[in-house]
């Protein structure tokens, strides 16, 4: 097969040459124009942006101007409403145009863009100071950064300058492989790099030609340092041609200064932070609150850890909700305790008559008696160490497949004996009716735990001799018993997964009396974090620490959902080919993998695979030593918090040197790695080490062979394994890897190959014997490929469903921009008064229910009918829905201009006598129900005649229903999605049940809010006695984000800035530019002082 696949390669070409062969024409045009710049002046080549960007503006002219007239069409009085929905689709259709006309200047561009970015970098290296005429650009920002001064009528760039507290001096300039993955980040595509191959340089090539648009480029990192440094170490580059550049992350959020981030040129953040802004924009009460610009283009660094790894979590802005701290987690912990306790001792003696059995030769019998105990408890250490053993896991494996087979119609047989089942593999428990008698042996009650069958027992009721007022107190006290044990057997359940599934120092940490998530993937503590649907409260409940309450759903949304927002995406990495297929399908990303600068001469050996832990360890420890003495740095790869741990206690009783970075100590993660590269040196670390470190060697260290990777375990992602082998051989430096597996791994035990364990059965290996070939490092990458397909799985399902939440949010959001910004908001409530004029009539019309229909117009509308009943009778529904949509939007137009004739005479008289006073002013509107304080405009009012109030109160009204219905229907989401987890049981499946209820209850909400917002507007009007108040910002308070410790710093532990103060360490010397006095000539050049310039 192999075989014939190289043929195949070699008379068709596979996917990596053809990718790089079609863009040798474009990287060889760049080179054309590169031999054209090199000998301009530095002002000529500043020159070369303007003239770049005056290509693209006026390339798309012809439809900013149609835009702008459309626009102004759109705004005339008496214009029909079908006549400006035309206009407002019109001008959306030109809109996207712009955008395709936007992408086809870029592409024409593109080589002399490249050649100006790649000139530049050139003269950077090549002169310490760049001499240039001074624009106001330039003298602005000479004020505040220190590589750059005015000097009469010039501008001075220096060549060195602060990058994350370090003063770096720029030293690179873009070689061809760099220029190919430029072309493919700007292709709208994912380019793979191997590490060390300058991938932060690289993006500056489609940064600057995308930026040269104007409509903002956001390039995303997955922690708040890499943000902060890149835009740093980058900026000169692109602010020596005019363009601003600015980091989300240096800014609170909702304030000024993260607006004016949004509007520069070129913008910098984590991938939180930009979510999470799109989230509270979509929560604004006026359109200056708002942060974001249009989602235009966007490159995301490390792009397989954010929109695969972090995608499995969807960002959540939460707060909370009555009775949330009411929860049965104590309650029932103890009765939990006492049933895994009594399944424990059980499963030992189960696994004691297994091995007897097995010595006997009984090997059906001990077969049985395995699998219930793996069943049971499969990760038992005795089960594992058992496993371990010659055949034993064969055994396990055969009696596995024969009790599976058949739908699995025998396992009941296995189980039956248990108290609770575990499927490890699909990360499912479930209690069995042996579990259930022994929790209620002390309960009176024995159905305390057993969910009523609601169907039956209902239609028991309907044939039962009670009155009505009976059967409904009955069916009320079924349904109350069916949610409380509902709730009861889903705390059961979580509090199963958090004693038997969960383990501290793996999967979480107790720190300062919380449980904190591991990230698997990085190794790192994912402050802020939470497990959904209770399991974290059910794991507090477990290591005996505070229960927080439960919160409500204010605002949601996926990665994947947020980030597909973008008119163009792309990404960078160096381990994405494994994930290939995923890109493909959720983000239609292709991905291209980038040939390395020089060849890569690091030696990959085959794993070395053991049949225990202990030989594993023993083995690594031994190669530790080796390595050490001949004078190599050695990097130590392991998964969890506590093998690193152990590791660590293991060297350090052998008298071996060496630094722990683990979760616990992520603070010293940066003085680590620094020392990482060094002679003999010994460094263990979680996977974190795998992830955005640059491991830099000295010469003495290359001869001696350079960086030595161990890896303790293979990883359930093959990403993850290949990112810690990429730590070794950068830019063609020597070095090597090697990967220590056993039997009793986690990926072995549940995915290995059964031919590894019959292979080393077969030839009798003793204890500490190990095999290394070829096949079994495939056999394991296969078992690898199985985890990454299942995960593919889970997260796919997460996406599905919030896909349907993702239509909806669309529907909503774009609700609520119409209301925010007012331009659309008229045909917005035109509309709605039109559809529920149509719901009305569709209830009442095919019964001909005239009577309901004129209470309906009254209690909705407040508006008596404008047909007669023989009308009503005679006419068809859309003649009727037409006559009634033109009385009512003619008497809400009528209220209008009433409400702003009463409303003007009092704000005229604010604004004569206040006007000094007050820039805004609250006007209170009551609809006889409830209270509404519309905020508008004081002096826009007095000039307007109070004309706006009307729009004013359109907008308070819109905002404040979607707001509130949108947070309930949030709520209803949550509980639904929960409870159709259910209809496994009946052999149906959750997600089709999911779309089809979630539609409904959608259908409901748009109903119900049409249907409250149009009574309001046309029953509201000013009270008796209306007051005029001073506007008073009003915050939402209590709220919080599901990843806060990626937000803006504050005070407190800057990396944890929603954690309290702790005792401060030592603080380390950084350097800052120097500070500017007050009584000082201003930088800018202007002659003024600074205090009276850009100090004010």
């Amino acid at each position: 097969m192999a075989n014939f696949l190289s043929l195949v390669n070699k008379i068709f070409g596979n996917k990596y040459d053809k990718d790089i062969k079609s863009i040798e024409p474009i990287i060889k045009q760049i080179h054309l124009e590169y031999e054209k710049i090199i000998t301009i002046s530095n002002d000529e080549l500043r020159e070369k942006t303007t003239d770049l960007k005056t290509k693209i503006e006026e390339s798309v002219r012809p439809e900013k101007e149609e835009i702008k007239s459309l626009q102004s069409k759109s705004e005339e009085k008496g214009i029909d409403k079908d006549e400006k929905e035309k206009i407002y689709n019109k001008i959306d259709e030109i809109e996207k145009s712009v955008i395709d006309k936007i992408e086809v200047s870029l592409n024409e561009i593109l080589p002399e863009a490249f050649a100006v970015i790649k000139e530049t970098a050139t003269r950077f290296k090549n002169n310490p100071t760049i001499k240039v005429a001074a624009t106001d650009f330039d003298r602005n920002l000479a004020a505040n950064k220190d590589f750059l001064s005015i000097e009469g009528e010039y501008a001075i760039y220096k060549n060195s300058w602060i990058a994350a507290g370090n003063e770096i001096t720029w030293d690179m300039i873009h070689y061809d492989v760099q220029l190919v993955g430029g072309v493919v980040l700007h292709q709208g595509k994912i380019a793979e790099m191997a590490t060390g191959e300058g991938k932060t340089l690289v993006a500056t090539l489609p940064v600057y030609l995308n930026a040269l648009a104007g409509l903002g480029v956001h390039l995303v990192t997955v922690n708040n340092y890499l943000a902060k440094r890149d835009a740093e170490w980058m900026g000169p580059i692109f602010q020596f041609h005019g363009l601003s550049i600015d980091c989300i992350d240096n800014h609170q959020p909702n304030s000024d200064e993260r607006k004016q981030a949004y509007l520069a040129d070129i913008t910098y953040g984590t991938n939180n932070e930009f979510g999470f802004d799109y989230l509270r924009d979509n929560m604004a009460r006026k359109p200056k609150d708002l942060v974001q610009r249009k989602h235009h283009y966007t490159i995301v660094d490390e792009v397989d850890s954010v929109l695969i790894d972090d995608a499995r979590t969807p960002l959540i802005i939460s707060g909370p909700i009555p009775k949330g701290d009411v929860h049965e987690y104590n309650d029932l912990k103890h009765k939990l305790e006492h049933l895994v306790s009594v399944q424990r001792k059980f499963v030992t003696t189960v696994i004691s008559d297994a091995k007897k059995m097995f010595t006997e030769g009984k090997t059906d019998d001990s077969g049985f008696n395995l699998l219930m105990a793996y069943r049971g408890l499969p990760k038992n250490k005795a089960l594992i160490k058992f496993l371990s053993e010659d055949g034993v896991k064969s055994q396990l494996q055969k009696t596995e497949n024969f009790y599976m087979q058949d739908q699995s119609k025998e396992m009941h047989k296995v189980d039956e004996a248990l108290f609770f089942v575990i499927d490890e593999k699909h990360n499912t428990i479930e209690l069995t009716e042996k579990g259930i008698d022994l929790m209620t042996t002390e309960i009176e009650d024995k159905n305390f735990f057993v969910m009523p069958d609601v169907g039956a027992e209902i239609a028991d009721l309907e044939k039962a001799e009670l009155s009505d007022k009976d059967k409904a107190s009955k069916k009320e006290e079924l349904l109350r018993d069916f949610a409380i044990k509902s709730e009861r057997i889903h705390t059961i359940n979580q509090l199963l997964k958090a004693y038997t599934l969960f383990e501290k120092d793996v999967e979480y940490v107790v720190m300062e009396n919380k449980v904190k998530i591991v990230d698997e993937q990085t190794g790192r503590i994912m402050e802020g974090r939470r497990y959904s649907d209770g399991l974290h409260q059910a794991i507090e409940a477990k290591e005996n620490v505070k229960i927080e309450e439960a919160t409500q759903t204010y605002a949601t949304i996926t990665l994947q959902n947020y980030f597909r927002m973008y008119n163009k995406l792309s990404g960078m990495t160096g381990t994405a080919e494994t994930e290939a297929g995923e890109f493909w399908e959720i983000y239609k990303l292709d991905v291209v993998v980038i040939p390395t600068n020089r060849p890569i001469v690091r030696d990959d050996k085959d794993d070395l695979v053991y049949k225990t832990n202990r030989e594993k360890y023993n083995a690594v420890i031994e190669e530790i030593d080796t390595l050490t003495k001949a004078g190599r740095p050695v990097l130590v790869g392991t998964t969890s918090v506590e093998i690193s741990e152990l590791l660590g206690r293991t060297l350090k009783m052998r008298g071996i040197k060496h630094n722990v970075l683990n979760a616990k100590l992520h603070q010293r993660e940066a003085d680590i790695v620094a020392e990482a590269g060094k002679a003999s040196v010994v460094t263990i670390a979680t996977n974190m080490a795998g992830r955005g470190t640059d491991i830099k060697l000295s010469n003495q260290v290359k001869e001696d062979g350079g960086l030595a990777i161990l890896g303790t375990e293979r990883h359930d992602s093959r990403r993850v394994d290949r990112q810690l082998r990429g730590r070794s051989g950068r830019q063609g430096d020597p070095g090597s890897s090697q990967f220590f597996v056993s039997l009793e791994d986690n990926l072995m035990r549940l995915f290995g190959s059964e031919r590894i364990a019959k292979l080393m059965d077969k030839m009798g290996l003793e204890e500490g014997e190990v095999i290394q070939h070829s096949m079994v490092s495939k056999s394991i990458e296969r078992a690898q490929k199985k985890v990454e397909e299942n995960n593919f799985g889970v997260r796919k399902r997460l996406l599905e469903y919030d896909d349907v939440m993702n239509q909806q949010r669309e529907v909503i959001y774009k609700k609520r921009r119409h209301a925010l910004f007012g331009d659309r908001l008229s045909l917005d409530i035109s509309n709605m008064i039109y559809d529920t004029c149509e719901s009305i009539i569709e209830q009442t019309h095919e019964v001909k229910d005239f009577e309901n229909y004129k209470l309906d117009l009254i209690r909705f509308l407040a508006s008596d009918s404008p047909v007669a009943e023989q009308e009503f009778q005679d006419l068809n529904i859309h003649e009727i829905v037409e006559k009634t949509y033109q009385s009512c939007y003619k008497s809400y137009q009528l209220k209008s201009e009433n409400i702003a004739k009463k409303a003007f005479p009092i704000i005229k008289n604010v604004f004569d006598n206040q006007s000094a006073t007050y820039e805004n002013i609250v006007i209170p509107f009551t609809d006889g129900m409830k209270t509404l304080q519309v905020v508008t405009n004081l002096k826009e009012s007095a000039e307007q005649k109070g004309n706006n109030i009307g729009l004013a109160i359109e907008k308070s009204v819109t905002l404040a229903i979607i707001d509130d219905s949108w947070k309930e229907h949030l709520r209803e989401m949550d509980e639904l999605k929960q409870s159709v987890q259910n209809a496994v049981y009946e052999q149906k499946d959750p997600l089709l049940i999911y779309k089809f209820e979630s539609f409904n209850l959608f259908k409901t909400l748009i109903d119900k809010v049409n249907k409250e917002i149009v009574s309001f507007l046309l029953k509201a009007d000013l009270p008796t006695q209306s007051n005029v108040q001073e506007e008073r910002r009003q915050a939402e308070t209590n709220l919080q984000t599901s990843r806060p410790e990626m937000a803006a710093p504050s005070s407190g532990d800057p990396q944890n800035p929603n954690q309290p103060p702790q005792t401060q360490q030592k603080t380390q010397p950084v350097r800052v530019g120097q500070k500017v006095g007050r009584n000082e000539p201003c930088p800018c050049g202007s002659g003024k002082k600074y205090k009276k310039c850009h100090g004010r």
